[in-house]
């Protein structure tokens, strides 16, 4: 029964105990009667019924029947003056009750577009609640033990023996590892010997050995079970880089998730000694690690959500350093990792230029005061002539949204000003030259803007001194519409150039033309780079694991060549060839926004070139290939290479 009808002859039954009502939900008759004045609701909250045949019954609590008594004494008189229409109070909260499911069921999810309205916010997925802790001593109740290892010195060519040569390595034992081997029975050299053609003693960064089990009695007859891993952390005689304590924090974080039960861990890793290189290097270690945990749960439900390590609450870094604020700069880089990944990841009905906008102000509102957040609308815009960005926009169901985000430094002590200008197409169709293939994964066509917002998240929490940031990104997507741009249509950019399209699917350089100027002229920023996925021609130049960088400024170059060692995010830098204008040139205009498929990433980089003037140091980072993996989805590539520039321009830090 979908109703229940207070009315003779099938009044309710009531069955009341100490804690709980049961109400017996009854199949009303065809027509029923008036409602009798007699009928009261009584409900003995003190009685006890000690059976009850209820077969579609409904629990309310005693304060729920309580309030549902003084509600129905309450109306009785105007359900009995129309007798015509049934009542019953308790009809009227089951079909309540029912909405409100039914309206749970649609809201329970994530946020999304409706049928008439884009969305406008998208959810951030927060960092494993894992606590990373330092100490100088080893967490007795840990349930696991990973101990770093390093190859001896002078195995330099542990790595190129085959196979056979590398059963005879000797395994040698020193420090921690050799006391836990000797507590172990010499159960950790055995699985080293085991392990020598994969594990190398030790040589290769991030691998590891089986896990060893140690099960112990106590005095009171508590049975206890500790698990033993070893990671290696590559050559001894050689530097512990960044980059590689990266991956060993990525590698831990692994081993935490892939070991169910875990609840904590202790890792011994044996780091240099001098001042500096233990902040660098567990700054590092944190961020791979809080990194290696990400898992996008937003758009899944029950048993397809998929956490990762969980029950792990705290994992001890045994280290003589007492720089905690270390552990907490990889940390707070790794928020800014997620962000990039939680962006590229988004769906378009869940991403667009608005719900984009609105992660730019959440990433102000958040960052302690130290960054602003300037949104350029249509009006704005055109104000400002930025025709190139707006016609790619007119095909956008939201309205253009140009992002920029400013970051000063507390201190309000600036040496350099510079810009970081992100691709923020939310998807690419490819226009009227619609794409045939990959349509699937052109949400990462805001890979560019991904890292560059994912870097101010990490730069508000890091708040490097000395430099002064804005961050712009040009939000819109390249759709089919009455009203977007078509081949041959010519637009007008903000610092007057006029272009001439000739293809629709090379829309990024349009929106980023203006950004560029934007960042140049009315910002006056004395360093500019620029992220994008531009061209599917780098990816086949490089491949999908390394970006290319196109700038004229060697400085420049050198620069972020070092920081792509420092950070693990690969670059390669790419000619400039002036020839290859020749390709932009125009009938009609003076330029066209693409050259022939030969030379497809040059000529882009070069038309990019146009809206930058002067000499001043600008580099185009074409991140195509590595934002995206196959397997795992957003990588957040892109992120730490830009925050890392960003403390360097701060410090002033010259490339040898």
């Amino acid at each position: 029964a979908e109703h229940l009808f207070i009315a003779p002859p099938l009044p309710p039954i009531y069955f009341v105990t100490n804690t709980v009502i049961f109400v017996m939900r009854l199949v009303p008759p065809p027509s029923p009667p008036p409602l009798p004045l007699t009928m009261l609701l009584l409900l003995p909250l003190t009685a006890t019924v000690t059976r009850a045949f209820t077969p579609r019954s409904t629990l309310l609590t005693r304060s729920a029947a309580a309030t549902a008594a003084r509600a129905f004494s309450s109306t009785t008189t105007a359900a009995t003056a129309s007798t015509a229409a049934p009542f019953s109070l308790f009809s009227a909260f089951h079909s309540t009750k029912r909405a409100s499911r039914k309206m749970s069921r649609l809201n329970a999810g994530f946020k999304t577009w409706t049928f008439d309205e884009a969305c406008d916010s998208m959810d951030w997925n927060g960092l494993h609640e894992t606590e990373l802790v330092l100490s100088d001593e080893e967490d007795g109740e840990s349930d696991m033990v990973i101990c770093g290892v390093f190859a001896p010195e002078g195995d330099d060519d542990e790595e190129e023996k085959d196979d056979d040569d590398a059963e005879e390595v000797e395994v040698v034992l020193d420090g921690k590892v050799a006391e836990l081997n000797e507590l172990l029975g010499g159960s950790l050299k055995d699985v080293m010997a085991e392990n020598a053609k994969t594990f190398k003693n030790g040589g290769v960064v991030g691998a590891t050995t089986p896990t060893v089990r140690a099960v112990t009695t106590g005095e009171d007859g508590v049975v206890t079970s500790k698990r033993y891993i070893l990671i290696g952390l590559g050559k001894a005689n050689k530097e512990l880089k960044d980059g590689t304590l990266s991956k060993i924090g990525s590698t831990i974080a692994t081993k935490c998730d892939s070991e169910k039960g875990v609840k904590s861990c202790t890792v011994h890793l044996p780091l240099p000694s001098d001042d500096e290189s233990p902040a660098s290097c567990l700054s590092h270690l944190s961020q791979g690690f809080y990194t290696a945990l990400y898992s996008d749960n937003r758009y899944r439900t029950g048993k397809k959500v998929k956490p990762t390590a969980e029950g792990l609450s705290k994992v001890t870094i045994v280290s003589p350093s007492s720089d905690a604020d270390a552990l907490q700069k990889g940390k707070d880089l790794a928020t800014g990792l997620y962000l990039g990944k939680d962006i590229v990841n988004a769906p378009h009905n869940i991403l667009n230029s608005v719900s984009l906008a609105a992660t730019a102000r959440r990433i102000a509102e958040e960052s302690d005061g130290v960054m602003e957040c300037e949104i350029l609308g249509k009006e704005e815009c055109e104000e400002r002539g930025m025709g190139s960005y707006l016609g790619v926009a007119r095909g956008s169901e939201t309205p253009p949204q140009f992002i920029h985000l400013t970051y000063k430094p507390p201190s309000g002590d600036v040496k350099k000003k510079v810009a970081c200008v992100g691709k923020g197409l939310l998807f690419d169709t490819g226009g009227y030259n619609i794409k045939t293939a990959m349509m699937e994964l052109m949400k990462f066509d805001c890979g560019g803007a991904a890292a560059v917002l994912g870097a101010a998240r990490a730069v508000a929490a890091l708040q490097p001194e000395g430099v002064e940031v804005h961050f712009i990104v040009a939000a819109c997507e390249n759709m089919i519409n009455d009203r977007a741009v078509v081949p041959s249509d010519i637009l007008t950019a903000s610092n007057g150039k006029t272009i001439e399209i000739i293809n629709t699917d090379a829309e990024g350089r349009l929106t980023l033309a203006d950004a560029l100027v934007f960042a140049d002229k009315e910002l006056e920023c004395e360093s500019i780079i620029e992220l994008s996925t531009l061209t599917g021609a780098c990816m086949v130049s490089l491949g999908k694991d390394v970006c290319g960088v196109w700038t004229a400024d060697d400085d420049l170059a050198k620069d972020l060549e070092a920081v792509s060692k420092v950070t693990g995010d690969k670059s390669w830098r790419m000619p400039l060839v002036e020839e290859y204008k020749k390709q932009l040139e125009s009938k009609i205009a003076d330029m066209t926004n693409c050259g022939t498929r030969y030379g497809g990433a040059i000529t882009a980089a070069l038309f990019l070139q146009e809206f930058v003037e002067g000499k001043k140091p600008f580099a185009h980072i074409d991140i195509a290939g590595p934002v995206w993996d196959d397997k795992s989805g957003a990588t957040g590539f892109g992120v730490k290479l830009v925050t890392e520039w960003i403390a360097r321009q701060g410090k002033g830090e010259e490339t040898e």
